[in-house]
């Protein structure tokens, strides 16, 4: 008898022997597997709940021990990873919680030191503008009386009440409800779904659930708070539903077939007042003896024994041991899945070895000029391919819609603040880059400028412009007008200068970064010789600056001249529309000259205004017959305008509508040459210097670099340094991976072995 005994403790340990090679082996892939191309996903349970549904004291009870931050409320605000490790070695839980900046770094701590931290975080995040955050607590644990799991704990799903006082509390629901889903969406998760109530007709969690599984197939429904539950029946038949739902409320492919049912006992491990029990050994007995309760007060309600598949789905021991087998299933399941992927990393990891050792044989003078110059055509070649224009570039990533460029590179303003309309752009809402952008910008500048209405005149500003001449006193409204105009147009076009030389630049610049991407795209780009790499990018940025502030320069310098001096060829373009204005203003005059004798009266020329007036009235009344009379009715306008411009110090409406002629038709002309000239310039001296300087430019730089001193350039020790480091972490991995190769092939060999398929055939044909 004591020889079968001994035989079936030595079998249990070999069970578990097997059983901790194969977790250890998972264990060492999951940490080589951040390095890897190919994503590994490791079965793992998803606890998903309501608030206050128990979900960490539900977890707390399957682990054996308290650790987390539990209480009414939201207290759980950050997904929490739990890897726990069966170890019968230690008798204390042994935790490590993986540092955030460095997955590979885990910190040793004591249960109290991560309860504080978990505190601190939901503490930090209460006070929050997000509330939540989707960045997990990674623990792993090792414990003598925990299972090989790896449950994460998500924050409670939140059920707001409505109305717009509650803004806030539905904000933060559809928070952690994009939170969860985003959880669920991997298929590798076994979804533990957990449900208050005490009829399966409220579908809280699982209306949040099924939206990512539907036919539950990967779901675990557990209801918790047994304990508070069981009272609430006044008849066995009731529990009967309870215990056994009907396939009408819960149909689908469930995971268990059934619900489980769990309670775990209130009160927090310590030594304080508050404490209910004085150590983790005390909690795990107390779980204990709440499921002999709970099968008793069944059985009580029921008044029959509950069968032995009814009792498998009572209390934490009992979930605990189907979700282990069930993973350890999973674990199984994907050992042959893992060998093939494990050779073509082996096979990746070979040829980075491979490239490595060819860095460090190539460095060496020769080839590195070699690869400098080369370096430096391909990255003309991208910057010309831009240019000209290219679609391999993926627009969502580099591309630029004009609202995007305008709050990057600035926006076109006027002296009125006002921006033209997307709907005004062509294309404005399309993600362009390189030449395609830059003909955008222009194209709106074009626009923008091309639409600028003259300022508006004050009266006082044109009595202001007058002034004295240095031989009489009379007014040279002419001169009024080009004084206007040129000091309104240098007001007005200047902005426009320095901003579409901003916005061009900002253009330019973005091509680097494209660059980089193509060259990256054709395996061109020289990954390691950061020092060569910036003083590339510095040199074509000081490029790019350097010339559009001389173009931009060149542009003022014409600008200034254009609005210096007065040329009429040039700047009154429009002559035969200034010439019917003056035709039609002369006419004007005279017909409406009782207004202008009513501007003028009570001056000095008060008698000869009414001799005019009088003239005026016999030549309007007496046809034209001969040249004399018409003579006579010329000088009498030539007079009368004089009079009214010349000799005459008061503002009358004519004069005004003389200098609003001149100054509209002067800055007319300086906008026109203007908004040429800037375009030419730009295109010829900011635009072709990239395409026939810039190569030039750079190569020049180069060759001085390397005359100078190459080992500062390349940074030869240091690039040597990191290499031969990089080949030693390479060479590590590649044991590693070989070492992991080996371990999964013998459990696979194993799992594969007639002794060990005829076991789980056994087994599952006695649980069917």
């Amino acid at each position: 008898m004591e020889e079968s005994k001994d035989l079936g403790e030595m079998k249990v340990e070999l069970e578990w022997e097997e059983k901790g090679r194969l977790y250890e082996a998972y264990n060492e892939l999951h940490g080589v597997a951040a390095e890897f191309e190919t994503r590994i996903d490791a079965p793992a349970v998803l606890v998903v709940g309501h608030q206050t549904d128990g979900k960490s004291a539900l977890v707390e009870a399957l682990m054996g021990f308290q650790f987390n931050h539990v209480g009414g409320g939201t207290k759980t605000r950050r997904p929490i990873t739990l890897h726990m490790r069966y170890d019968p070695a230690c008798e204390l839980p042994l935790c490590r919680l993986v540092a955030e900046a460095d997955p590979s770094v885990a910190q040793p701590m004591s249960l109290d030191d991560i309860q504080a931290y978990i505190e601190a975080e939901n503490m930090r995040l209460e006070s929050d503008p997000c509330q939540f955050s989707e960045k997990e607590i990674i623990i792993k644990v090792a414990y003598k009386y925990c299972p090989n799991l790896t449950i994460i704990d998500t924050p409670g799903l939140i059920i707001p009440a409505p109305g717009r006082k509650n803004r806030v509390l539905q904000g933060q629901a559809r928070a952690v409800e994009a939170l969860v889903r985003a959880k669920m969406q991997h298929k590798e998760f076994i979804i533990l779904c957990l449900e208050d109530c005490s009829d399966w007709s409220n579908a809280t969690t699982r209306r949040v659930v099924m939206q990512i599984d539907p036919e539950l197939s990967r779901t675990v429904i557990v209801s918790t708070k047994l304990d508070t539950k069981i009272p609430q029946f006044a008849r066995a038949s009731d529990v009967e539903v309870f215990l056994r739902p009907p396939s009408c409320i819960l149909d689908g492919c469930l995971l268990g077939d059934s619900p489980f049912f769990t309670s775990v006992p209130s009160g927090r491990v310590g030594s304080g007042h508050e404490a209910v029990f004085r150590s983790n050994e005390e909690f795990k007995k107390a779980i204990s003896l709440r499921e002999l309760e709970d099968v008793a007060s069944l059985e009580e309600k029921l008044g029959r024994l509950l069968s032995k598949e009814e009792r498998s789905r009572i209390g934490v021991s009992s979930l605990r041991l189907f979700l282990e087998e069930l993973l350890q299933k999973r674990y199984m399941d994907s050992v042959p899945l893992i060998i093939p992927l494990l050779e073509k990393e082996y096979r990746s990891a070979t040829r980075r070895l491979r490239e490595v050792s060819q860095e460090i044989c190539n460095l060496d003078e020769v080839k590195l000029k070699e690869k400098g110059r080369a370096f430096h055509d391909s990255f003309l070649m991208k910057l010309s391919l831009l240019l000209k224009g290219t679609v391999v570039a993926p627009p969502d990533k580099f591309g630029e819609t004009l609202q995007d460029e305008r709050n990057n590179g600035g926006t076109f303003t006027g002296t009125d603040n006002l921006q033209l309309p997307h709907k005004m752009m062509p294309n404005a809402g399309m993600r362009l880059y390189g030449g395609a952008q830059y003909h955008r910008a222009m194209a709106e500048f074009r626009l923008l400028v091309g639409g600028v209405k003259y300022p508006p005149i004050t009266r006082e500003e044109i009595v202001n412009a007058c002034g004295v001449e240095d031989i009489h006193d009379g007014t040279n409204y002419s001169r009024t007008a080009c004084v206007i105009a040129v000091a309104k147009a240098r007001d007005t076009f200047e902005p426009f200068l320095h901003q579409l030389g901003f916005r061009l630049l900002y253009i330019l610049k973005r091509l680097l970064p494209i660059s980089k991407y193509l060259l990256q795209k054709d395996g061109e780009h020289l990954s390691g010789h950061e020092v060569f790499l910036r003083r590339v990018e510095t040199a074509f940025n000081n490029f790019a600056e350097s010339t559009e502030q001389a173009c931009r320069d060149k542009c003022m310098e014409d600008l200034e001249s254009t609005t210096r001096y007065v040329t009429w060829s040039l700047h009154n373009k429009n002559r035969a529309g200034l010439r019917q204005f003056l035709d039609s203003f002369s006419g004007a005059d005279h017909s409406s000259s009782p207004a202008v004798q009513h501007e003028s009266s009570g001056g000095l020329n008060e008698n000869k205004h009414e001799k005019v007036k009088a003239d005026l009235k016999v030549i309007h009344s007496a046809p034209v017959v001969d040249s004399n009379s018409s003579s006579t009715v010329m000088e009498t306008r030539l007079v009368d305008l004089l009079d009214s411009t010349l000799w005459n110090r008061r503002l009358a409406p004519s004069s005004e509508r003389l200098v609003y002629a001149l100054v509209h038709q002067i800055f007319h002309g300086i906008k026109e040459h203007f908004l040429v000239s800037t375009e030419l310039k730009f295109n010829c001296f900011l635009l072709m210097p990239v395409v026939d300087k810039l190569p030039a430019l750079l190569r020049e730089d180069l060759e001085s670099a390397f005359e100078d001193d190459l080992d500062s350039i390349f940074d030869i020790t240091q690039l040597r340094h990191s290499l031969g480091q990089r080949k030693r972490e390479l060479e590590i991995e590649l044991k590693r991976i070989q070492r992991l190769k080996e371990k999964f092939r013998e459990i696979n060999e194993k799992l594969s072995s007639p002794q060990v398929q005829h076991k789980r055939l056994s087994s599952l044909l006695i649980r069917c």
